[in-house]
C-alpha cells in the first residue's frame, strides 16, 4: 500500500540467518544476545542488568556464578563470544585465562563451526569435578549459536541450587475419628 517505506524489525534472532544479521549489524548486540542465550552476565554488568560495557575485557565477555558444595564461596564459568572467523588459538586462549582467573570452567560461542583442531583443544582442557553434585563437567565447552537455538546448554552445575535436594518423604496417612453432635 505504501510504496518506498523501508520498515525497521527489532528484535531477537529465532534463526541462525538472524543471528549473521545481527553479527553484522551490531557485533555488541550480538555479544549480549549470544549471552543471554545461556543466561549469562555480561562483563561490566552492574545491577543485574542484560548489557555490560564496551572496551578492553581480556577475552571474556560475560561470566555465570555457580555454588557447588555447601560453605564455598561462587565459582565462576568465563564466556567469550566470537561472531567472526575463529581458530583453535582462540581456545587456547580462552583455556589460558580461565586457569589464570582460577575459573571453574570456560564456555567458548560462536557463529561458525568450530574446527577439529579447535574441538580438539577443548577436549585437551579435561574436566572440572564439581565436589557438590559428584559429576565431571567439560573444562572448555564450545557452543555454536545454532546449537543455542535448538536447545543446546552449558554442561554445569545448577545456577540456583546450592546443594542437592533431599528426596521428599510421604508422611503416611492418618484416620480421623468422627465427631457425633449432641444426644
Amino acid at each position: 500500500m505504501f510504496p518506498g517505506i523501508e520498515i525497521k524489525i527489532i528484535g531477537e534472532p529465532d534463526d541462525i540467518g538472524a543471528a549473521h544479521q545481527l553479527a553484522q549489524d551490531d557485533r555488541y548486540q550480538f555479544q549480549w544476545w549470544a549471552l543471554s542465550l545461556i543466561r549469562a552476565k555480561p562483563l561490566g554488568a552492574k545491577g543485574g542488568g542484560k548489557t555490560g560495557k564496551k572496551g578492553s575485557d581480556k577475552g571474556i565477555d560475560g561470566t555465570i556464578n555457580f555454588i557447588d558444595d555447601r560453605g564455598s564461596k561462587p565459582k565462576r564459568v568465563l564466556v567469550q563470544v566470537k561472531s567472526g572467523k575463529v581458530k583453535s588459538g582462540d581456545i587456547r586462549d580462552l583455556r589460558g585465562t580461565v586457569e589464570c582467573e582460577n575459573a571453574a570452567m570456560g564456555v567458548f560461542i560462536t557463529l561458525e563451526d568450530p574446527s577439529r583442531d579447535m574441538n580438539k583443544e577443548a577436549v585437551s582442557a579435561g574436566f572440572y569435578h564439581s565436589p557438590g553434585w559428584g559429576t565431571d563437567y567439560p573444562k572448555i565447552q564450545i557452543l555454536t549459536i545454532n546449537d543455542l537455538l535448538h536447545g543446546a546448554e552449558v554442561k554445569m552445575p545448577p545456577e540456583y541450587k546450592t546443594f542437592k535436594e533431599a528426596e521428599r518423604v510421604r508422611m503416611q496417612e492418618s484416620s480421623q475419628g468422627t465427631f457425633e453432635f449432641g444426644s
